[in-house]
């Protein structure tokens, strides 16, 4: 672990969801046979699920990283200062599979228990899979989402996932 990060439970993080992944973005990474890839995202939650605490993320079929978030048991979310949102952006809009996008946004790769994060990070959040479902058109209830968001019919899987630790920066 990095020195400049501070272990805390997640029942003691007393950051806004909404603001956290909504407004000021995350970063979903993993790793796949030794190559680390993350793209950025604003759609996911955290919560209680199963008597543990959780996250949430959602991941479209074409995004590279899911690959990766498929072939591994764990990723990490990582939050940045606003600062960053230029190479947050740029994170989300291009591929891994094109280019080392991790290396030209200058960000570290660092990690914990074999999970990668970041060291520009502001908080890190280490999640264990638990439970990955494509979203089906038939369970849709506002079909107004359906036809809004998925036009090409390409359906998010959603991914549930035990926040085994969180680390944060003072």
């Amino acid at each position: 672990m990095n020195e400049n990060f501070t272990e805390i439970k997640p029942e003691n993080l007393d950051k806004s969801p909404f603001r956290l992944i909504g407004a000021e973005w995350m970063l979903v990474t993993a790793e796949k046979e030794g190559k680390v890839n993350t793209m950025t995202a604003s759609w996911g939650g955290l919560g209680i699920m199963w008597g543990k605490n959780v996250a949430f993320i959602v991941l479209r079929p074409q995004r590279y990283t899911k690959e990766f978030v498929d072939s591994s048991n764990t990723f990490s979310l990582t939050f940045f200062a606003n600062d960053f949102k230029k190479e947050l952006g740029y994170l989300g809009s291009v591929s891994g599979r094109d280019e080392d996008k991790i290396k030209k946004a200058n960000l570290t790769v660092l990690y914990s228990d074999k999970t990668p994060y970041f060291q520009e990070a502001k908080l890190a959040m280490f999640c264990r899979k638990l439970y990955a479902q494509e979203f089906q058109p038939e369970c849709f209830i506002e079909a107004e989402l359906m036809e809004n968001l998925y036009p090409q019919k390409d359906y998010h899987t959603m991914y549930i996932a035990e926040v085994t630790k969180i680390l944060a920066k003072d």
